[in-house]
């Protein structure tokens, strides 16, 4: 049986200090897309992008 996709949490870059709040969380959901939120307001909702759009976008920044 395979298993079930899960919620990761959510989590920050390596990139970004340890105690900064200036930055974007994401996480991996149960339905395999990618939440995105502003780590200053993690109450003000969130974006959802399906995991194309995500590596094409990720893509994009490591090209830059």
């Amino acid at each position: 049986m395979p298993n079930a996709p899960r919620d990761t949490g959510w989590f920050k870059s390596t990139y970004s200090a340890p105690a900064s709040d200036d930055c974007v969380e994401c996480r991996i959901t149960a339905d395999h897309g990618v939440g995105v939120r502003d780590s200053k307001n993690p109450g003000g909702g969130s974006l959802s992008v399906d995991s194309t759009a995500w590596s094409r976008f990720l893509a994009h920044l490591k090209a830059e």
